[in-house]
């Protein structure tokens, strides 16, 4: 017979708590799951419609690893405004100043093009006004990386516009000045006229050009006006500095004298030479095929100095500067003679050694006894008078070389240099002021730009140069002192077909 449990009764109530606690905790459990459930999915739809709402965009972090950032819609459109805003502002300054050249001039830019740039300004103002409509909303913080590049966008975007603003009111503002400088400058030159005719129109240049000449005064040189030899080296007392300087001679040099010009905008040096029967006009050998260097011209006559001299017919800016323009005379021969139609006309010595500056044939100066001559012009000062100079002259700045005469026979040779930032060179007005300052009674300018040099002998040439210098400024120990500078930027000048000698 089986015992009876005395613990039955315990074990058995335990039991049923038991079972009745376990289906009490899975009810429980069973309703906490389904309110979980119904706030996990509450959540998620929440999440889903936040995400929906969302853009992906791939942001570059510095180790070049990509990140994902969420831009709200609003922000995305934000960005869509300020992107167009960016690029209208790249091309709406650009457009703007083609428009400016094509309105004032169809040499660089055509009717029809300029057409085009019209529809695309409007289009990129269109751009530009509906990115500022979408970015104008509630502020955006944007990453630091994105502050830095507007940092540096902003700097670029500023002297970008202001860059474009300075050249378009440079240019066709209502200050004329650089206009002024500029087409006179271009139109003197042989081969950049293109800076004139590419921003111009044939009647802006015109214009221009006629509100900035020279009117010589047209008298014929009066040679009995100069005395020449009638000089007084012991004077003591001086009309001015600048005659004091002329008549005080260097140490034991009675031939010439070096005198160092300088003035607003430009520098280079004069010559004085105290006897004239000493200029005398030289060409190259390969007269009407090619032109020499005025180096190379002074070795070939043992010249104690040289500059250059007349003008040489340049057609289509091609010339190699073998052709002289004008009467060319040397030693009472002539050895050249074309029409002449410019500015000035003859520049040459009579037998008497006198300066004389006309427009003539060649056997009219023949008849009046000349002895040397080249062609250039302008005429700077007739028999002591000044040509009317309206403006800068219609020169523009440029390198220049000059010659002139004082009434007690000494003669002036100047040459000046230009193309640089702080000596562009001289105009007009320049030359005749120095040319009177120095109390030249006749002057002339002469052909000039590259052209412009002043050339001695290797030796003379060391007291102006540097060593550097003498490598590149000389041939057949001849140097040019000054320093010329081409239409491309390089420091060296080119064959000409005439200079004017001191033996």
């Amino acid at each position: 017979m089986k015992e009876k449990n005395p613990f039955e009764p315990y074990i058995k109530e335990k039991s049923e708590d038991k079972i009745e606690d376990t289906n009490s905790f899975l009810l429980n459990e069973e309703m906490f799951l389904d309110r979980s459930f119904s706030t996990f999915s509450q959540t998620q739809e929440k999440k889903q419609e936040e995400i929906l709402s969302y853009v992906e965009m791939p942001i570059l972090d510095t180790e070049g690893k990509t990140e994902i950032i969420e831009i709200p819609e609003e922000k995305k459109e934000k960005r869509k405004g300020a992107n167009l805003i960016i690029l209208s502002l790249l091309f709406l300054p650009s457009l703007f100043v083609l428009i400016l050249i094509g309105l004032h001039s169809n040499t660089l830019i055509s009717k029809s093009f300029l057409s085009i740039l019209y529809v695309l300004f409007f289009l990129f103002m269109l751009l530009f006004i509906g990115g500022i409509v979408l970015h104008a909303k509630k502020e955006n913080k944007l990453p630091a990386k994105s502050k830095v590049f507007k940092i540096l966008f902003s700097i670029f975007m500023f002297f970008y516009i202001v860059g474009c603003g300075t050249f378009s009111f440079i240019m066709y503002g209502p200050n004329k000045g650089f206009r002024d400088w500029l087409i006179p400058t271009a139109m003197t030159t042989m081969t950049h006229q293109y800076f004139a005719t590419w921003f111009y129109d044939s009647e802006t240049i015109e214009s221009v050009l006629d509100q900035n000449t020279i009117i010589e005064s047209g008298e014929d040189t009066d040679l009995n006006l100069i005395s020449v030899g009638n000089l007084d080296f012991d004077a003591t007392t001086y009309a001015n500095e600048y005659e004091k300087e002329i008549l005080t001679k260097d140490k034991g040099n009675d031939i010439y004298k070096v005198i160092d010009i300088e003035g607003s905008g430009y520098k280079g040096h004069m010559v004085v030479v105290y006897d004239p029967a000493r200029i005398k006009v030289a060409t190259t050998k390969y007269l009407n095929v090619k032109g020499q260097y005025v180096t190379d011209m002074a070795a070939d006559n043992k010249a104690l100095l040289a500059i250059n001299g007349g003008g040489f017919i340049d057609p289509n800016y091609s010339s190699n500067g073998g052709t002289p323009q004008g009467i060319v005379i040397q030693n009472g021969k002539v050895v050249s003679d074309r029409p002449y139609s410019k500015s000035g006309g003859l520049i040459g010595f009579t037998k008497e050694n006198k300066l004389i500056l006309g427009k003539m044939t060649s056997k009219e100066a023949l008849a009046k006894g000349v002895r040397d001559s080249v062609t250039f012009g302008p005429f700077l000062i007739v028999n002591g008078q000044k040509s009317f100079i309206k403006g800068n002259g219609g020169w523009g700045t440029a390198p220049r070389t000059a010659i002139g005469q004082r009434k007690d026979g000494i003669v002036l040779l100047l040459v000046i240099d230009g193309r640089k930032l702080k000596y562009p060179g001289a105009d007009m007005v320049d030359l005749t002021e120095i040319m009177e300052k120095y109390g030249a009674y006749n002057a002339a300018n002469l052909d000039g730009g590259t052209s412009s040099v002043m050339v001695f002998p290797e030796e003379k040439a060391k007291q102006f140069l540097t060593t550097k210098e003498l490598q590149s400024h000389c041939t057949n120990k001849y140097c040019y002192i000054n320093d010329p500078i081409d239409g491309g930027g390089s420091h060296e000048t080119r064959w000409v077909a005439s200079s004017i000698i001191v033996k």
